[in-house]
């Protein structure tokens, strides 16, 4: 069965998702363009050559609709022949897509895609795309609907994560993200969002708050408590687990993934397309998986898949060198690291969507291509790449470097 590798991945700087953001004027489907076109003119790619285009977007509606993945390809002056599709599994798509082209690879009946994403959070509303879940009593009820900052806030109740915990986390995420962008560890895969004169309009992630400190942290208040209260949330929680007395909100805008724009693109191949290219590989694509958790946490699914996935792939948490996982909540991160007894020297090394933000149907793309970037900086070899989900799910993927 053939290999399937990374050759090259880019994303574009994240932009506040509001209309005060620097990538409000842009539409979603340029997003996405950018990070085509910068893989294709960095790697001098011959685009007949692309098989397919995977690109995750969760609110797909709207100007993000209809099939944003074909669009980018118009929209970036692809060949006329590469297809696109366009996959929604919540905050986790944009790692699925990688994971989807994977599997066209390693079944041999595609020899190159690109995988990826694109969210214009300030342009389409975060639920703009409506769904059953939160509405329809058939499915709200068995799943413990809730909004996920409250089930962010169980999940620090049940295991025991106080605010000041919390809050430190996000202080730590918002240091590591500042120190690699002065480092310059993100200068050869972030790429410039420019406007129709050429003018660049963000060529860095714009949500960082790096002055931010406990004191100022402390200032704000719980985000989730009223709804929680008020809403009813709360009662559902408890009722899952009644273990439970009463849930603690320690989350708020300060520890909880920052609502931005943004796009990411990887290009995937066998080791054939690569030498037809002229590319030499940066990664191998070794394991993938995915699994449904429990719906009330919700956002302990990292912790579920990762144990899958280790096993389906015979290996332990010590074959890993680094960890990414998505900084959906503070509480998330903080959970898998106690199941897995993991310091954070190995765990969002550079800082994540606290600090950086969340722009939903890319972050997987990005976060894949900014542990591959580190695996290399520190020659490591392998990483474990993980998201929660909305309604209760995990994904991850292994990479190891070649």
């Amino acid at each position: 069965m053939p290999e399937a590798y990374i050759f090259d991945h880019v994303r574009t700087p994240r932009g506040r998702g509001k209309k005060d953001g620097a990538l409000h004027e842009v539409p979603t489907v340029r997003l996405a363009a950018t990070a085509l076109e910068a893989l294709r003119d960095r790697n001098s790619l011959d685009t007949a050559k692309v098989d397919d285009v995977v690109l995750g977007c969760v609110d797909p509606v709207g100007e993000a609709g209809g099939d944003v993945a074909r669009a980018a390809v118009f929209a970036s002056g692809y060949d006329v022949s590469v297809p696109g599709i366009q996959i929604n599994r919540f905050c986790a798509s944009g790692l699925d897509a990688v994971n989807m082209a994977s599997a066209q690879v390693m079944a041999g009946q595609h020899k190159l895609v690109i995988a990826g994403g694109v969210e214009s959070m300030s342009r389409v509303g975060l639920g703009a795309s409506g769904g059953a879940w939160p509405i329809e009593p058939q499915v709200a009820l068995p799943s413990y609907f809730m909004p996920q900052g409250v089930s962010a806030d169980l999940i620090a109740t049940k295991y025991g994560f106080s605010r000041d915990e919390c809050d430190a986390y996000a202080v730590e995420s918002q240091t590591r993200a500042q120190k690699s962008w002065a480092d310059g560890r993100f200068k050869n895969s972030v790429v410039p969002v420019k406007d129709i004169n050429g003018i660049t309009i963000l060529d860095r992630d714009e949500h960082m708050r790096p002055e931010t400190d406990m004191q100022s942290l402390a200032a704000l208040n719980p985000s989730f408590g009223l709804m929680g209260s008020m809403g009813g949330f709360n009662a559902v929680g408890i009722q899952a687990h009644p273990e439970i007395e009463e849930i603690s909100h320690v989350h708020h805008a300060g520890n909880s993934s920052g609502i931005v724009d943004g796009a990411a693109a990887v290009l995937i191949g066998s080791r054939t397309a690569g030498r037809a290219i002229g590319m030499r590989p940066r990664a191998r694509i070794k394991a993938f998986a995915n699994i449904g958790s429990e719906p009330a946490l919700m956002l302990t699914g990292p912790v579920d898949v990762t144990e899958k996935l280790l096993k389906n792939a015979r290996m332990t948490l010590g074959d890993i060198d680094l960890f990414e996982i998505n900084e959906a909540f503070a509480s998330v991160v903080l959970r898998y690291q106690q199941a897995f007894e993991l310091g954070a020297d190995k765990v969002n090394v550079n800082g994540g969507a606290i600090a950086m933000g969340h722009p939903l149907g890319a972050t997987g793309a990005m976060i894949l291509g900014t542990v591959l970037d580190e695996l290399e900086r520190r020659d490591l070899n392998t990483a474990l790449v993980t998201l929660c989900i909305g309604a209760g799910m995990g994904t991850a993927t292994i990479i190891e470097r070649v």
